[in-house]
């Protein structure tokens, strides 16, 4: 595996409870190695009760804690018969959740209550997390191929449910290479700051649906993600054999589904708080990949990194890729840019406007209705616009260049 698929994949991979060293043997390792829903949660409990006063049970709670956001979800999802679009447009669902042969019903507000519950259970992965002193001594070894997470709600822990089958389900759309290289690797407080900055970047991304009122979508197209669940349209336009045959976009009443979506992203602003919450996320991510990165360079020892510095030598096994100095570099300078974007110091450009841009900041702070289409075309961007200094795309491409041939999402997706 030498790629992440998407920003979901990569947040997976350490989404997972860890065992460390400075807690009790058992509990750990029956959290890292649970074969049931039950263990794991009996031990992550106890985890929680020692998280106070012991920085590796914090930290391996946190994860934890991740983790059970991420089956919320997953959970909530094949509860109800989703099938996965695929797609980046949709980032959030991308997980790859197995098949429900009788969903349960679903409607617009317990779609909603779904993305609360994950949501909420991200706030206290990054709260825990947060409490891990800059300065404890963290080393946990996770092997990916043993962790895992309940996709189908049975309970069990299933080997095509590890974090490594799932990473080669986005990937590829199948099962782990035997051949791959071991993917067990040894985290230590920087990948702590990491795991906490994509709990950030999600909870954004699930505040700003939530901040919306998206029922005309739900109602218009999500029969596209959910064909047997009873929702408003399902008897008109989900074929009869319940959207069983074809892939998410390979059949035609898909097609013509994605394309109502697009058209139904007219939502108007119903909790203006949470538009405004997304952006305190991303602001706090970015501050936790700065903090990352201090961690990863203080670092003196090459054990299994998840992420490396310049000064640990060697290709990750998992992306093939090493980093170096100029990578570290331009990607503080991408951090640099986008908090200046979120704070409105400079401006986002718009093809149709040569001489303003958008101010970002207004954009989350002073939330008008959001409408997709309008805003590649530009009326709906017209509350945003101001003068100033505007991103040119020389800019980014300066940037850009420094990844190489990997690509700057490539090294962005793994960065965090």
């Amino acid at each position: 595996m030498t790629r992440f698929p998407s920003l979901l994949a990569s947040a997976l991979l350490l989404l997972l409870p860890v065992a460390s060293a400075g807690a009790a043997a058992r509990e750990p390792a029956a959290l890292f190695e649970a074969k049931t829903v039950a263990d794991r949660d009996s031990t992550l409990a106890a985890l929680e009760a020692a998280a106070p006063t012991d920085p590796a049970s914090a930290y391996a709670t946190g994860a934890g804690q991740f983790f059970s956001a991420l089956e919320i979800l997953a959970g909530g999802l094949h509860r109800h018969g989703f099938e996965s679009p695929q797609s980046f447009m949709l980032p959030l669902m991308r997980l790859p959740v197995s098949d429900n042969p009788n969903p349960a019903p679903l409607t617009y507000d317990g779609f909603r209550a779904i993305l609360v519950a994950f949501r909420d259970r991200l706030e206290k992965s990054a709260a825990t997390l947060g409490s891990v002193p800059p300065d404890a001594d963290i080393g946990i070894e996770v092997d990916l191929t043993r962790l895992g997470i309940d996709l189908n709600e049975d309970g069990q822990i299933a080997p095509d449910e590890s974090a490594a089958a799932i990473m080669a389900s986005l990937s590829r759309g199948g099962a782990p290479d035997p051949a791959a290289p071991a993917l067990t690797f040894r985290f230590d407080r920087a990948d702590g700051y990491w795991l906490q900055g994509y709990a950030e970047f999600l909870m954004a991304q699930a505040d700003f649906w939530l901040a919306h009122d998206f029922s005309n979508a739900f109602d218009g197209s999500f029969h596209m993600l959910f064909p047997r669940a009873k929702l408003p349209l399902q008897d008109t336009l989900v074929p009869p054999d319940g959207g069983m045959s074809g892939g998410m976009l390979s059949a035609e009443w898909r097609i013509a589904d994605f394309i109502s979506l697009v058209h139904l992203v007219n939502w108007p602003v119903v909790e203006p708080e949470r538009r405004q919450a997304a952006r305190r996320h991303l602001m706090e991510m970015i501050r936790l990949s700065r903090e990352d990165w201090k961690a990863i360079r203080a670092e003196t020892d090459n054990d299994r990194e998840w992420l490396p510095g310049p000064q640990q030598k060697g290709a990750s096994p998992l992306t093939g890729l090493a980093v170096g100095e100029e990578q570290v570099q331009a990607w503080h300078a991408a951090l640099d840019m986008a908090e200046d974007l979120l704070e409105g110091r400079i401006l986002l450009p718009h093809f149709r406007f040569a001489d303003k841009g958008i101010d970002m900041k207004r954009f989350f702070d002073k939330p008008k209705p959001f409408d997709l289409v309008l805003s590649i075309t530009g009326p709906a961007i017209a509350p945003y616009l101001e003068s100033g200094k505007i991103l040119t795309s020389e800019e980014f491409d300066q940037i850009r260049r420094q990844f190489g041939g990997a690509g700057f999402l490539t090294f962005a997706l793994w960065f965090n």
